[in-house]
């Protein structure tokens, strides 16, 4: 806090004055003035909002006012308001929260202004705001103080809009196909559905770890077995993991299943999504993401097996062990994060493959091997009815034909159930009661899930997620 700010504080409180009253009731906002000229042009209105400009010439006074909206200049005339007011014009700081009563009307250069008949302090700041021309630019400082950074930049706002706008319209579009949204659990007592590492926390009623879920997969195909024939889910989930421009810890996705569908079914469904999506938030489906076009009218389809060994000359389907595919890897310039199957492969095509998948692709043909809760491909027993979606280089979304046998299911968890007491900490443990529900019978399903925070750092034009989420995880300011 700074010392004139509280000095003018005292002087209030001295007079009588809340500087920090319960209410005000305003008539409008900046953006409906100023669009809207001709119907408020003459009429008494009332704004509120933070000072973010001021600027006084003797008799005349001038501030911008920035509200939920925009900005509005308000101005004030001496011979209007009289010398007590002026003077107490005067005193206000930027970044005081103050209603501003007066007469819409514009000035001799033609701008849309206030004209002050009276005005309430609505909260006295005792900080400085960041500069106005240079803003608030240090990026962990936009991060870790995102307030500072909605006031500074206001523009970063229009981000949040847009992304509330794409749930809201993705919501809608499950909606009218009688979709059921569910909240499922976020402690869960065993977690899976994802190779992930969880975050661990402890129930001291129950004298038990509880894990936060990293994906709520399982809980939805428990409804899907309990006759739920539709659902979704919009979640936070979180992943113990690094944290980069297109990874937060904590992260949301929405989830959906569908009974009797397949993932053919759901390609179909993913494209009726999208042109949905683009009309309810007015977008081109042709656009450019950070100077590379973007085309939502054409999706296309890739192989996985067959696109690496197009470019790298290796079959992942012929490997007999993981020292082999290692091997294989290193032999072409790849180094995989874990001496794994499944890594070897994501080495690979993160490597020779994403890269290339700008335009909506639908990546199918993952091994089966890499895919435990996927049903085998028709005509193909070695690859997963499987397809991941990439935009802009980005995957954004994962889909299966879900497994519903319930004795290869098991053979398949108690597979990663191994690999996790082997040390492999992105595997799960065995979920039994998954397994028991599993055996009241689950019908065909299509199941998919898409990355909220991706979606929309491509859809405002962004180069990292923590652009898109309010408050990212950042490093701890230690200074």
């Amino acid at each position: 806090m700074e010392a004139d700010r509280i000095k003018k504080l005292e002087d209030l409180e001295a007079k009588g004055v809340d500087a920090y009253p319960y209410s005000y009731d305003y008539t409008a906002y900046s953006k409906d003035i100023i669009d809207n000229y001709a119907k408020f042009e003459g009429k008494v209105e009332r704004i509120a909002g933070r000072i973010v400009q001021k600027r006084s010439f003797g008799k005349l006074g001038f501030c911008q006012v920035q509200d939920n909206k925009g900005k509005l200049q308000v101005m004030i005339r001496v011979d209007a308001v009289g010398e007590q007011m002026m003077s107490d014009f005067e005193k206000l700081d930027l970044g005081d929260i103050v209603g501003f009563e007066g007469k819409i009307g514009k000035t001799e250069k033609g701008e849309i202004s206030l004209h002050l008949i009276n005005f309430t302090i609505l909260s006295k700041s005792l900080r400085t705001l960041p500069d106005k021309f240079k803003g608030l630019t240090d990026i962990e400082s936009r991060y870790r103080k995102r307030y500072l950074d909605l006031i500074s930049n206001p523009e970063v706002k229009n981000n949040f809009i847009m992304r509330t706008r794409i749930v809201d319209g993705i919501r809608e579009f499950l909606n009218k196909r009688d979709y059921l949204e569910a909240d499922t659990p976020i402690l869960q007592k065993i977690y899976g559905g994802a190779a992930a590492t969880p975050f661990v926390t402890k129930h001291h009623a129950l004298e038990q770890d509880l894990y936060l879920r990293i994906s709520n997969e399982l809980y939805l195909k428990r409804l899907i077995i309990g006759g739920i024939d539709k659902v979704y889910e919009f979640s936070k989930d979180f992943r113990n993991e690094d944290i980069d421009s297109t990874h937060n810890p904590e992260f949301t996705q929405v989830e959906f299943y569908e009974a009797y569908k397949d993932y053919a079914d759901y390609m179909k469904m993913t494209k009726q999504l999208f042109k949905s999506l683009f009309k309810k938030l007015g977008l081109n489906e042709q656009f450019e993401y950070q100077g590379k076009k973007i085309d939502f009218t054409k999706f296309e389809k890739v192989s996985l097996v067959k696109e690496i060994k197009n470019k790298s000359g290796i079959d992942v389907l012929k490997w007999k062990s993981e020292d082999q595919a290692f091997d294989q890897c290193m032999k072409v310039g790849v180094k995989p994060s874990k001496k794994t199957l499944a890594k070897c492969v994501d080495a690979l095509f993160d490597h020779f493959v994403q890269p290339n998948l700008i335009n909506p692709t639908f990546v199918i043909d993952f091994p089966y091997y890499m895919c435990p809760l996927t049903k085998k491909k028709r005509g193909n027993e070695k690859i997963a009815e499987r397809f991941e979606l990439f935009i802009a280089g980005f995957e954004c979304g994962n889909c299966y034909s879900e497994l519903t046998d319930p004795r290869e299911q098991r053979r398949k968890l108690e597979e990663q159930a191994n690999a996790l007491k082997g040390g492999d900490e992105e595997s799960n443990p065995l979920d039994e009661d998954f397994l028991e529900a599993m055996e009241y019978g689950m019908p065909p399903t299509a199941g998919m899930g898409l990355g909220i925070d991706r979606l929309a750092m491509i859809l405002t034009n962004n180069v990292s997620i923590k652009e898109v989420i309010l408050f990212p995880s950042v490093k701890e300011n230690k200074t």
